[in-house]
């Protein structure tokens, strides 16, 4: 079969373009070739996740990969079979289980026979999926899609101390169903949660209340999660709106140097831009529904504006399969995504 060529500096020339580029390859059985990895990064190249992706994807489908070492800006993969079973995938830092997991959940779905996957590394990184963001607004939609999948948190894993853990059973379908999401539906509750690894609750409590302020939130809606037996420390504030058709979460990470209230306030500001649309697709949950509804062969979603990584992946997209990613402009922070067959 043709190789396929990818300029990883397309677009935003992150690690998005590789992820997809080896979801697609192993689901089509196409072989590609990626050059400029992660160009447009102050450090390019093959960080520790992304490595971690590349020798995950070649171990579930036996692939035959080139260039698969640190800082490596080029990777030859030609993809065999995927093959369900069992297996373990570490990163060995902090760095994402989340996006190691969406490289292969989908080639895993599709195959033949049921998997049990565990991972490891960070399970609540800033500048990547948390793993409850994967729970409470990614997985249920993909299970509309007719996809069984469940996900389990062992320990949780934060900047740079890692070492958190979760297992994925994913249960072997046929196809995927296409699905519309138009619509958020009434609100049927909404859930502030500080999530503290080796800190003080104090720290949860000024997240919670700054938040409060500008949510008009009750104590109701509010928790403090102590997350035991993890390694280092970590704090990571979610809040979670949940509606008939939907539900979407949006995070904040404390850091050393920036006070609760910061971390407050940007979570704040993101919710209240999308209640104020009536888009139901948040930004990032347009960008990972994609490869799904490509693959599913049809279905519509609403979302705010197209980011730069959502059209990055439309284009990788395009590029594996024969399908026609369709956008619409409705409103001036409104749109309509159509996947349609070529």
């Amino acid at each position: 079969m043709k190789t396929i060529y990818i300029d990883g500096s397309l677009g935003e020339g992150g690690g998005q373009v590789l992820r997809s580029s080896l979801s697609l390859s192993m689901i089509t059985g196409r072989p590609f070739r990626i050059e400029k990895i992660r160009a447009k990064r102050s450090k390019p190249g093959l960080m520790r996740q992304h490595l971690t992706c590349v020798r995950a994807a070649a171990e579930i489908c036996g692939a035959e990969v080139e260039g698969d070492e640190l800082k490596s800006q080029a990777v030859s993969f030609v993809p065999g079979k995927v093959q369900s079973g069992e297996y373990r995938f570490a990163v060995g830092t902090a760095g994402s289980t989340s996006l190691v997991f969406q490289t292969i959940f989908l080639p895993l779905l599709l195959a033949s026979g049921d998997s049990i996957v565990q991972f490891e590394g960070g399970t609540h990184n800033s500048k990547a999926p948390s793993f409850d963001y994967l729970a409470k607004a990614f997985l249920p939609l993909i299970r509309k899609m007719g996809a069984e999948v469940d996900i389990e948190l062992v320990r949780a894993g934060f900047y740079p101390a890692g070492q958190g853990q979760f297992v994925a059973e994913i249960r072997s379908i046929d196809s995927l169903s296409p699905i519309q999401i138009l619509n958020r539906g009434e609100l049927k509750a909404r859930i502030a949660e500080a999530g503290l690894c080796n800190l003080d609750e104090r720290i949860g409590k000024r997240e919670l209340s700054k938040l409060a302020k500008a949510l008009d939130l009750n104590l109701s809606e509010m928790k403090v999660r102590q997350y035991e037996g993890s390694a280092g420390v970590g704090n990571v504030l979610s809040l979670t709106y949940d509606f008939d058709e939907l539900s979407e979460v949006f995070t904040g990470f404390g850091e050393k140097g920036i006070t609760a209230e910061f971390v407050a306030r940007g979570v704040s500001k993101e919710a209240l831009r999308y209640i104020k649309e009536d888009a139901p697709v948040g930004d990032y949950l347009a960008d990972q529904l994609l490869l799904p509804f490509a693959l599913a062969g049809g279905g519509s979603f609403r979302t705010l504006a197209l980011s730069q990584h959502f059209l990055t992946n439309k284009n990788i997209i395009e590029t594996f399969l024969d399908v026609e990613i369709v956008t619409t402009r409705q409103s001036r922070l409104s749109w309509l995504v159509e996947i349609r067959n070529g």
